[in-house]
C-alpha cells in the first residue's frame, strides 16, 4: 500500500473541495470552463520546470510511496499534483468570494505584493548559486511585480486571503511529502541546491514556488472569468 502514498496525497487534498464543489451556494462546477483551462495553462510552465530541476537532481522522488508509472522523468503523481492542488485552492479562492463578500486585504494588497516582489528578488539574486532558491524567488518576485506595475488587478487581496487560509493544508500535504509522520521522504531534495531552512520538514523554498503555482492559476482564471463576462456584455 505505501507504493501508492503519494497518490493518496493527492486524492486526499482534494476529496472535501471537490465534494463541497456541488454545494448549492457555492457551484464550482459552473466555474470548471475556467478552472481546468487556467489549470492547463498553469502546467505549460511549472512541469518543464519541474521536468528540468529534477533532471539537475534539484530534488528527487522517492520510488518507495510511487506507484511506478512515469511520464518524462515525472512520476504520474507529480503530474497530479499541479492538477489536485491547484484545484482545491481554486475552490478555496472561490468559496471565500462569495462567503467574505468584503475584500479584507484589499487597502493593503497592493502594498503586500510590492514589498513582497522585491523581498523575493533580493533574496533570489544573493543566491544565484542555489538553483531551487534562485529560481523560485526570483520567478515569483517577478511575478509579483509584474502585477504590481503591469496587471495591476484588484484580485490580489483575495488571492492573498486564499494563500493565508491554505497554509493549515499546505503544512499538512507537504509536510507528508516531505517525510513528516512517514519514515522517509516521498520528495527529498538536494540542499545544497537551496537555503537549507526547513519548517518542519519543509522547505522554506516550497512556500515561494507554492505562492507562485497558486498565484499563477488564480491569474488565469481570473483572466478567463474576466474574458467571457467581456464577452456576455458586448
Amino acid at each position: 500500500m505505501e507504493h501508492y502514498l503519494y497518490l493518496a496525497i493527492n486524492l486526499g487534498s482534494v476529496l472535501i473541495p471537490f465534494i463541497a464543489t456541488f454545494d448549492r451556494r457555492l457551484r464550482f462546477q459552473r466555474q470548471w470552463r475556467f478552472v481546468f483551462p487556467a489549470i492547463f495553462l498553469t502546467m505549460l510552465v511549472f512541469i518543464p520546470w519541474d521536468m528540468l530541476k529534477t533532471s539537475l537532481g534539484v530534488w528527487g522522488f522517492n520510488p518507495r510511496y510511487l506507484s511506478g508509472c512515469y511520464l518524462g522523468n515525472l512520476p504520474v503523481e507529480e503530474w497530479l499534483f499541479f492538477v489536485t492542488i491547484p484545484y482545491s485552492c481554486l475552490f478555496t479562492y472561490h468559496a471565500l468570494k462569495h462567503l467574505i463578500k468584503r475584500d479584507l486585504v484589499a487597502g493593503y494588497a497592493g502594498l503586500i505584493n510590492l514589498i513582497t516582489g522585491l523581498a523575493f528578488l533580493l533574496i533570489g539574486l544573493s543566491n544565484l548559486q542555489r538553483l531551487y532558491t534562485s529560481a523560485s524567488f526570483i520567478s515569483a518576485g517577478l511575478f509579483l511585480l509584474f502585477h504590481s506595475f503591469c496587471l495591476k488587478k484588484d484580485y490580489t487581496g483575495r488571492f492573498f486571503l486564499m494563500y493565508v487560509v491554505t497554509l493549515l493544508p499546505f503544512f499538512l500535504v507537504d509536510g507528508l511529502l516531505t517525510g513528516s509522520l512517514i519514515p522517509e521522504e516521498v520528495v527529498f531534495y538536494d540542499n545544497s541546491q537551496n537555503l537549507d531552512i526547513r519548517l518542519g520538514t519543509i522547505p522554506l523554498e516550497d512556500m515561494v514556488y507554492g505562492m507562485l503555482l497558486l498565484l499563477m492559476n488564480v491569474s488565469w482564471y481570473e483572466s478567463l472569468v474576466s474574458r467571457q463576462l467581456k464577452k456576455e456584455a458586448a
